[in-house]
């Protein structure tokens, strides 16, 4: 029977030196009140210290849920794993955490979600580690920069090695002393649920990586039931496995919602309105990236512009023509905005994460539509960080899980940044103020996704700006479209470094693109 503590208590339990396994995707299923007691606990007595923190996803935001930003202190984190950490507008604080990162005051390493999820199933089996092609030629290979995100970080976290006769990346298991869960309901034996989770996420595993090797595991609950109130096909995380229980019964939903059953899938949005895509520069983009679909298809989808593509074809009438499918583990319904990213409403089905992971891994969806800082001459692209503003992307997430398999992906992002201005008026675009920051390089600062690997691979991979449209050809990066009122050598090829190839077919893009009324998009039906 595991015991039903305080915060304190809880915080106490924790070994100086320990391995610790944080459940979260920034404010969604973040036990944030556990991590604010440990934080508190070191402030004044100075332990736990010197711990290494695993992370498959961001804990904490920069909004209201600290998450890992509690933890931030000298001594008391030594090392930090994780897929991503919180990150916002430049307007904004850097995080405590990038802050030390970027003083090199913290071991830090940046690694796939999905990754990072299956490294806490190979440790819970004991096995040695993952052996597998996601990765390569990004950053986290040791060829570049082994996941390393400052100088004072050791590169022995992923190893490149040959295996019967081919080159794999494997990524050692790491053996967990604690893991620190998040779930809705405990009973009196210890059986967590998440009916009021958007995403259990990955607590299962993280959970049996430290019971299996002797560790403990912390869940933070909304509630206490007793015995029997709770279906057995409802428990996430057995109670077998659990040690210790804590309520937060003001635990949040997401970072903004108290509690929206349609998140968590106890009811339909019956009745519920969703914000269309504001009309403005983005959202050509938006459409032009729907214009790629087929009915039918699987399709996952990243933040930023990507995100807005399903309000796209709610607007045109198409909500029910494609299934979007989230790393989180959502399958189908409206996928969320802003706060509330990474949970969808009304979902078909809601996996763990590390199963939606093994879905995206092996290339099982049909497209993904994803978000850009950065392209250079070999199609490369970077999402996971800028020199100049780490604290502004959250690190690399599901991207490289998503992208190492994908049959066809598609890249959206404007052409430059840093004070870009335009106009779209009677179909026309008009650049009113060229971006200080070209966005299209000569090389990638990071790179998190590999051009070359892509046209090894046979993958089909699409760009789409404000501005253009290109893609990646065996003859190079390559214009295929063109905005109306664009000027191709002064708005496109003179705003970058690269030398592009232009097609010999290139044609104007959709004007109904440029227009603010629907566009009466078809889609074709999936071949």
């Amino acid at each position: 029977m595991p015991e039903f503590c305080s915060l304190i208590t809880a915080a106490e339990k924790i070994p100086d030196q320990a391995v610790v396994t944080v459940s979260a995707s920034s404010g969604l299923g973040c036990p944030d009140a556990v991590l604010s007691a440990i934080g508190q606990r070191f402030r004044t007595t100075g332990h736990p210290c010197q711990l290494t923190t695993v992370h498959p996803i961001a804990a904490g935001d920069m909004y209201g849920i600290d998450g890992i930003d509690h933890l931030a202190y000298d001594g008391l984190l030594k090392r930090v794993i994780a897929g991503s950490l919180p990150s916002g507008p430049s307007s904004m604080p850097s995080p405590r955490i990038w802050q030390m990162i970027g003083e090199n005051r913290v071991e830090a390493y940046n690694l796939p979600s999905g990754i990072l999820y299956h490294m806490h199933r190979e440790a819970a089996a004991h096995r040695p580690g993952i052996l597998t092609k996601v990765g390569m030629d990004t950053f986290v290979d040791p060829n570049l920069l082994g996941g390393c995100m400052n100088d004072c970080s050791p590169p022995d976290v992923v190893k490149r090695i040959l295996f019967e006769g081919e080159e794999w990346l494997f990524y050692p298991s790491i053996v967990i002393d604690v893991a620190l869960i998040r779930g809705t309901t405990a009973d009196a034996h210890g059986n967590i649920t998440t009916e009021h989770e958007g995403s259990s996420l990955g607590i299962y595993d993280q959970a049996l990586a430290a019971h299996n090797h002797g560790g403990i595991v912390i869940a933070q609950v909304k509630r206490v039931v007793k015995s029997g109130a709770i279906k057995p096909q409802d428990v996430r995380v057995p109670g077998v496995v659990v040690d210790y229980v804590v309520t937060a019964p003001d635990q949040m939903q997401t970072t903004n919602t108290v509690y929206d059953p349609s998140i968590s899938g106890e009811s339909a949005p019956e009745g519920k309105v969703y914000d269309l895509m504001p009309w403005g520069p983005a959202k050509p983009m938006a459409r032009r990236a729907a214009m790629e679909l087929n009915r039918q298809d699987a399709v996952n989808l990243g933040f930023g512009v990507s995100a807005q593509v399903p309000r796209i074809l709610l607007e045109e009438g198409l909500s029910d023509a494609v299934t979007w499918v989230i790393e989180q583990g959502a399958v189908g319904g409206m996928p969320l905005l802003d706060f509330q990213f990474g949970c969808a409403s009304g979902a078909q089905a809601i996996m763990g994460s590390p199963d939606q992971f093994t879905y995206f891994q092996g290339g099982g969806f049909d497209r993904s539509f994803l978000s850009f800082m950065q392209i250079d001459r070999h199609g490369c692209v970077n999402v996971s960080r800028l020199a100049t503003r780490p604290h502004v992307t959250a690190g690399v997430g599901g991207f490289i899980d998503i992208t190492a398999n994908a049959r066809h992906l598609v890249f959206i992002g404007t052409y430059t940044t840093g004070g870009l201005r335009l106009t779209i008026e009677e179909g026309q675009v008009t650049i009113l103020q060229e971006g200080k920051v070209q966005k299209l390089v000569p090389e990638v600062e990071h790179v998190s996704f590999s051009g070359s690997r892509a046209l090894r691979l046979g993958q089909q991979i699409t760009y789409i700006t404000e501005r253009c449209v290109l893609r990646l050809l065996p003859e190079g990066l390559t214009v295929v479209e063109i905005a109306p009122g664009i000027h191709l050598e002064r708005d496109i090829l003179g705003q970058t470094r690269l030398n592009l190839q232009v097609s010999p077919s290139l044609k104007i893009m959709d004007r109904r693109l440029f227009d603010p009324a629907p566009m009466n998009l078809k889609l074709p039906s999936k071949k």
